[in-house]
């Protein structure tokens, strides 16, 4: 590191002290499915066609009945909550462990696009997968050639 002398005190120069700030990890970029609490937050994929909004939660280990999907006006909230404790005995000892997963997602649904009536989810392999049908009149209707007259 290159560094400035000034009445007798080091200083960092400009350049060391740019990089200095850049390999510091001050944002952790890799590990975005981390909460604040350490705790686990599932990825989620999002896309929409003409006819539906499809989530996609990758969850793995979970089973359907873990799950809670409530819809709250326009916002759609995917929440789970599962507790596992296991003992062993043997001999002079006792051993109990306990596993607690939680996560909670909210999406916000535009408004009056929705049909919340006909929403599906299912879950399969560790994958939630949510359809969540369009109002027919938010559908994309194929574009139609208007006659010049």
């Amino acid at each position: 590191m290159t560094s400035l002398r000034r009445n007798g005190l080091q200083y960092p120069s400009f350049p060391a002290l740019f990089d200095d700030a850049l390999s510091r990890e001050l944002f952790n970029w890799g590990n975005n499915n981390y909460s604040s609490t350490r705790t686990t937050v599932p990825s989620v994929n999002i896309s929409e066609n003409a006819e539906n909004f499809e989530v996609e939660v990758a969850a793995p280990g979970m089973e359907k009945t873990d799950f809670n999907i409530r819809l709250d006006n326009n916002i759609l909230t995917i929440s789970s909550a599962k507790e596992r404790q296991e003992e062993t005995k043997q001999d002079n000892y006792t051993r109990r462990e306990f596993s607690y997963q939680s996560f909670q997602r909210s999406f916000e649904l535009p408004k009056n696009v929705v049909d919340d009536e006909g929403i599906n989810a299912r879950y399969e392999n560790g994958l939630l997968r949510l359809t969540i049908p369009k109002k027919e009149e938010a559908k994309q209707k194929a574009p139609r050639m208007i006659e010049i007259s």
